[in-house]
């Protein structure tokens, strides 16, 4: 399955190659050919103007004992991005890793970790997401669209933070059949817990223990849900009076605001971890998880 997806997603790079004439995607003689031709018009000193032109525009850079070409941009500043060659070794595998870091995601964050690359454009991550396997299952599931509603503005980091449950019990993993997903709704900051069930003492242990590690918000906005209107919940604000506590709609989820697309977000990127990894060890799975929703770029 790996080598047709690389030989699929070879035969569309070299096709879109060779029907965009300002394509910088290089087979791997042409990659090598280049560096040669550096190396030459470094050497003389009676330069064509065919050489001045590699020699401003390319660069070759030694990286422990292994030359790598680089493409030299603007006239002062220099970003000296690296360039692949399309073989499959360089250009597929490159991709494949920045695209599992991601968790599987959406073209601009790939875009944004692969910017070091000159030759990695939107193009070519659009190419690699149609031979993606694990892409092809999260766009199926992600067919409905959901209702658009009135945004919610938040000031600043801790003015609002929303907490809700994902019910894992047909998946249940020994113990653990519920995660508690808990957000900074400006930053997109996020915690994933598993959780044991959904009793309103476990959820309260969860909360005190992300008050303690960072600091009690302002606000705490959840849905209606009886693991969330206890009196245990509500004791919190004994330990933290001007804690706030809200509760959305009854019965409309869009109310929950960014909390309600994380959870749709998590399942997919946690799917496609436990696909990748051949696991089925989903809570170990969501420290990886919240790793790649908190280090990936967000717009």
């Amino acid at each position: 399955m790996a080598c047709s997806q690389e030989t699929h997603f070879y035969d569309k790079v070299m096709l879109k190659k060779n029907s965009d004439s300002k394509s910088l995607t290089l087979t791997k003689l042409e990659y090598y050919n280049l560096i040669e031709e550096l190396r030459v018009a470094a050497s003389v000193k009676d330069r064509s103007n065919g050489q001045y032109y590699i020699l401003g525009r390319y660069e070759v850079l030694q990286c422990g004992g292994v030359e790598k070409l680089i493409k030299k941009q603007g006239r002062m500043k220099l970003k000296n991005p690296f360039i692949l060659c399309t073989l499959r070794i360089y250009m597929f595998e490159t991709i494949k890793r920045a695209h599992i870091a991601m968790g599987h995601g959406g073209r601009e964050k790939m875009v944004k970790e692969l910017s070091r690359y000159a030759n990695v454009t939107r193009d070519t991550v659009e190419l690699f997401k149609s031979v993606c396997v694990q892409c092809q299952k999260k766009r199926k599931r992600c067919a409905t669209k959901g209702v658009t509603v009135k945004p919610i503005l938040s000031k600043d980091y801790g003015s609002r933070d929303q907490v809700d449950l994902v019910d894992m019990q047909s998946c249940a993993k020994g113990k653990y059949k519920w995660i508690m997903v808990y957000q900074d709704h400006i930053t997109k900051y996020c915690i994933l817990r598993p959780l044991t069930s959904k009793r309103a003492a476990e959820v309260a242990f969860q909360l005190m223990d992300i008050f303690l590690m960072f600091r009690a918000l302002q606000i705490l906005q959840s849905d209606n849900g009886s693991e969330f209107t206890a009196l245990v919940i509500s004791e919190l604000k004994l330990l933290w009076p001007y804690l706030l506590i809200v509760h959305g709609k009854p019965r409309h989820p869009q109310s929950q605001g960014s909390v309600e697309r994380l959870n749709c977000d998590i399942k997919d990127v946690l799917i496609s971890w436990l696909g990748d990894n051949h696991t089925s060890d989903w809570p170990m799975g969501l420290r990886f998880v919240q790793f790649q929703k908190n280090t990936s770029y967000h717009s």
